[in-house]
């Protein structure tokens, strides 16, 4: 070889190293190195052309390319490609993209490109490819600080990918799943990859559950960015620039979609329109649930039971942990502690109780167990990237991993249920599906996965992995139960994990603020799509006492799944565990959440029919006070009962915000205006209810456990209200899928009064037939005495009962039209 002379040092190369240069004679050197540009951040300049493909716009700097589609009138989606190229298109999250745009235009001018709904303009800058969102006031809701911008990534291949947008000083960030950081995320900076946190604490981060969907309020207005990337990400909400907000992967492609308002409601409804809302569960399954690691033998098992319905107690549903298995494994019987399952199923059943069960996804390597031989033989488990298996330990001992992400593998993960089915199980709860693996923490990244024939490592399929092992069992539990629903429950998941299970906040602590930190993170899951959530009532670890676990009660009849659980190394906590008070304290609230069961349930279809969140804070039932932006106390169930859970050990009262227009006391009917706060009662026996005027909220007769009694009439607490209210109530069957055939019945009620009468409506929509032919219309606080009543033009014959003086009760039949009541 020639002797290289006069080479130049590192620090003396030129940053870019064009062929042309090489060519020009100067010189040639033999290190190919030499011509390598160096690893930076790389930017998008000044577009050079574009193209458009139906609603689809393409727009190129002469390198990258960048996609805008218009989804639908409120949402629009932003690709891009670094060097030209896009992956195929693929997402678990949204499983059929929508486009429901009826109408849009592109236009230009000497400055931008002007992408154009109905609702929203999409602007990007010719010069500087700055994105910017603009609504039909021309006023800018969502402005690139930068341009998208990406940088190799030399070890695994692709690119970290970065956005970059401002952040208006009154701007307040919202959503992103379970983060224990304060309601509002600005200041913050936070991670999603699904992690296994025992006992974690306030400001935590990752924790189990990874959602890349935040709400921006900014001006009075807000909108959505749902990022739509697997690969861990992260969020910094005005953290390390005040006026700057940044999301970024460390892997796949940078793919946002922008979701307008002007509403936080508007914003959700919409994400909902993209990742799917939860199925209608079982109606059982909305009731109280008792859980421990673990009730075992049988006995015990039975003892519970008895326990709950000697004490009347209401409770719907027991669960086993994985002390029921032979050995941890899973889809087996202890036969030792359980001899007979399908009888002690079928006994607790004649009591009124379901039974669900763990399951993870740890397969214990053992050649004489079927579930690992039948994986092996059919090559279903993960492997790494030299081709061998994926082992680490759990709780079986050493493991191997289903690759959930191959739909084969998801096929014959549903029909391994048929053994737990067949005797009965009721439900099934997926837990350690991060993956959590003992010692390593999860997966090593180079574990490969099918990902349903898109293929990638672990490093794409770890964050969906959960999500992907909760559709399986969901799916498979849809066939086994045959018209039935399913009942699941997951504890890690990805963006449109609701459309299979509800979730739980994991091993959280007895504690104050662990009790603050549950409000906080259902609320949170509420509006970032996942409604059907729940905690740990009274901690997973640590001891409560009687206080914090009565107050854990208190909330959790306001938490969407309700459910008492805790660790094996803690004393027992049933609603009696506390002694004769604190249980009372605690049947009556537990009672207190069957009476309300028609409206929790009629919340859960709003949520599944219109994508309402069922939890909706402060800061989104009244979003243009200022003042709600940092509320994280209050919230709403449905749109007609606020809740202030008390967080406070000792408390006798509470400072309670209610938002503008009128509210009752729930317990004593008086009446209060909103817009302000207000210093309530709140001794230990009581939680801080309140009813917006005009409501018209279903109660249930008392049950010990769902179905108990069939009804024969239901009743309607009535709000009066000087301004029109209007409610809702639904109804079907309860645990079939009859709804999706129209088997049901939606009833809107619409309240009105004045100083002397009041009127109520009834329309109804449905082909359900409901068991009973008459209502108690419960009339309360009305500001005259009635002394006639006419329902549909004809004067009412029955008799006015009354439990207080501005309240009377009617009964009339089902199908009235209109209601008039005078004084």
């Amino acid at each position: 070889m020639d002797e290289i002379k006069d080479t130049l040092s590192p620090e003396q190369l030129p940053t870019e190293f064009s062929l042309e240069q090489l060519d020009e004679g100067v010189q040639h050197i033999n290190n190919p190195i030499v011509g390598i540009t160096p690893i930076v951040k790389k930017y998008l300049t000044e577009i050079k052309e574009y193209k458009q493909e139906d609603n689809n716009f393409y727009f190129s700097d002469g390198e990258a390319i960048v996609e805008v589609r218009v989804v639908s009138d409120e949402i629009i989606r932003v690709r891009l490609a670094p060097h030209g190229a896009f992956l195929e298109e693929f997402s678990y999250a949204v499983e059929k993209p929508v486009q429901r745009v009826t109408v849009f235009s592109f236009r230009e001018d000497e400055h931008n490109y002007r992408v154009s709904t109905n609702t929203i303009t999409c602007v990007i800058n010719k010069l500087n490819f700055f994105i910017s969102f603009v609504d039909n006031n021309e006023i800018v809701v969502n402005q690139d600080a930068m341009a998208m911008h990406w940088e190799e990534n030399v070890d695994f291949g692709g690119y970290y990918v970065y956005c970059t947008k401002e952040a208006n000083e009154d701007e307040g960030f919202y959503g992103l799943g379970d983060k224990t950081t304060d309601f509002n995320l600005r200041g913050k900076r936070v991670v999603n990859w699904n992690s296994d946190t025992y006992s974690f604490a306030k400001h935590q981060d990752p924790l189990y559950r990874s959602i890349p969907f935040y709400i921006g309020l900014t001006n009075g207005v807000s909108y959505g960015i749902f990022m739509d990337n697997t690969f861990k990400s992260h969020f910094d909400f005005a953290h390390q620039e005040t006026d700057k907000t940044s999301f970024w992967a460390d892997g796949g492609e940078l793919q946002y979609y922008y979701i307008h308002g002007p509403h936080m409601m508007d914003v959700v409804k919409r994400y909902h329109t993209l990742t799917g809302t939860h199925p209608m569960p079982p109606l059982w399954a909305l009731g109280f649930h008792q859980c421990r690691w673990s009730y075992y033998p049988e006995s015990k098992v039975k003892k519970i039971a008895q326990n709950f319905r000697d004490r009347k107690i209401p409770c719907d549903a027991i669960y086993l942990d994985i002390d029921y298995m032979d050995g941890y494994r899973c889809f087996t019987w202890n036969k030792k502690y359980f001899p007979d399952p399908k009888r002690m199923i079928k006994e607790l059943a004649n009591d009124g109780f379901k039974l669900v069960v763990i399951i993870d996804p740890g397969i214990k390597v053992d050649d004489n167990y079927w579930v690992f031989k039948e994986g092996k033989e059919k090559k279903y488990f993960c492997r790494r990237c030299d081709d061998y298996f994926m082992e680490g330990h759990v709780w079986p001992g050493r493991c191997q991993f289903p690759d959930f992400t191959n739909p084969d593998v998801r096929e014959w993960w549903g029909t391994l249920f048929k053994e737990l089915t067949d005797v009965g199980v009721a439900g099934v709860w997926n837990d350690m599906n991060e993956p959590a693996v003992f010692g390593s923490g999860t997966f090593p990244v180079d574990v490969r996965h099918q990902y349903d024939g898109h293929r990638g490592s672990h490093r794409k399929a770890h964050n969906v992995y959960g999500m992907q092992m909760v559709r399986a069992t969901y799916e498979g539990l849809k066939k086994q139960y045959k018209n039935k629903r399913p009942f699941t429950i997951t504890r890690a998941g990805y963006a449109g994990v609701q459309r299979y299970s509800s979730v739980w906040t994991g091993d959280n602590v007895a504690s104050w603020e662990h009790l603050k930190l549950g409000n906080i993170q259902c609320q949170r899951l509420s509006i970032s799509g996942i409604s059907f959530c729940g905690t740990d009532i009274g901690g997973f670890s640590g001891e409560p006492d009687g206080e914090l676990f009565t107050r854990w009660i208190q909330f959790g009849v306001f938490s969407p799944f309700m459910r008492a659980h805790s660790a094996g190394d803690t004393r027992e906590r049933e609603p009696w565990s506390f002694g004769k008070e604190y249980e009372d304290i605690n049947r009556k609230f537990i009672e207190l959440r069957y009476r309300l069961m028609p409206y929790f349930y009629s919340a859960f279809w709003e949520h599944h029919k219109y994508g309402f969140p069922i939890l909706r804070p402060i800061v989104m039932v009244e979003q243009d006070e200022v003042g709600n932006r940092y509320r994280e106390d209050e919230f709403t169930f449905g749109d007609k009962i606020l809740v202030s859970p008390v967080s406070e050990p000792g408390a006798t009262t509470k400072v309670v915000y209610l938002p503008k227009g009128k509210w009752y006391n729930y317990w004593t009917h008086e009446l209060l205006e909103g817009g302000q706060e207000h210093t309530v009662d709140a001794p230990i026996d009581t939680l801080p209810i309140f009813v917006r005027a005009g409501a018209v909220i279903g109660e249930s007769p008392l049950m010990q456990y769902v179905g108990e009694i069939e009804v024969t009439e239901v009743l309607f607490q009535i709000y009066y209200s000087d301004y029109e209210v209007n409610s809702f109530h639904f109804e079907d069957h309860g645990d079939t899928f009859a709804y999706e055939q129209d088997i049901y019945l939606e009833k809107k009620f619409v309240v009105n009064g004045d100083a002397t009468s009041m009127t109520l409506r009834q329309s109804v929509e449905g082909l359900f037939t409901p068991p009973y032919e008459t209502y108690e219309l419960k009339l309360i606080s009305l500001p005259f005495t009635p002394t006639k009543v006419i329902i549909d033009g004809k004067d009412y014959q029955g008799e006015f009962t009354s439990e207080e003086p501005t309240t009377v009760s009617i009964r009339c039949n089902k199908n009235f039209r209109f209601i008039q009541i005078l004084a």
